[in-house]
């Protein structure tokens, strides 16, 4: 699963120097709950998540658990820090997922040419998910 969230209201608040660190402890809190995690990875304002989860778990604990814990870590090492309430999870068949390691690695050039807004609307569009932009983008 392609898991795909923002910070609260969307802020650029992920300082440059953290992106690896909160990438790095978001990968630790997600193998904690035993999923397997391809690729991490992101921008100021959302991360992606290349995640394969066993059949006993569900996306949204295993969601929540991850933004609760990344969330808490954020904030004792920079201050006030949230995540959005929502999140988008893709499913990705095997044969793609390589692409998606390289799309979420390549997320700094990728960002040249679109706003996440712009990604996210893409994402769903691409996987055919209907959506109420009042509720996506708020």
């Amino acid at each position: 699963m392609h898991v795909v969230y923002s910070t609260k209201e969307r802020r650029k608040i992920i300082p440059p120097e953290m992106k690896e660190r909160l990438w790095s402890y978001t990968a630790g809190i997600c193998k904690g709950q035993k999923l397997f995690v391809h690729a991490t990875g992101g921008m100021e304002d959302h991360i992606h998540l290349l995640l394969q989860f066993p059949a006993t778990i569900a996306i949204a604990g295993a969601v929540k658990t991850i933004k609760a814990n990344s969330s808490g870590w954020m904030a004792d090492e920079i201050g006030k820090f949230g995540w959005q309430v929502g999140y988008g999870a893709f499913s990705v068949s095997k044969s793609n997922i390589p692409a998606v390691i390289r799309y979420i690695q390549n997320q700094e050039r990728h960002h040249h040419k679109m706003t996440f807004e712009e990604e996210f609307i893409g994402l769903l569009e691409r996987h055919g998910i209907e959506y109420d932009p009042k509720y996506v983008l708020g």
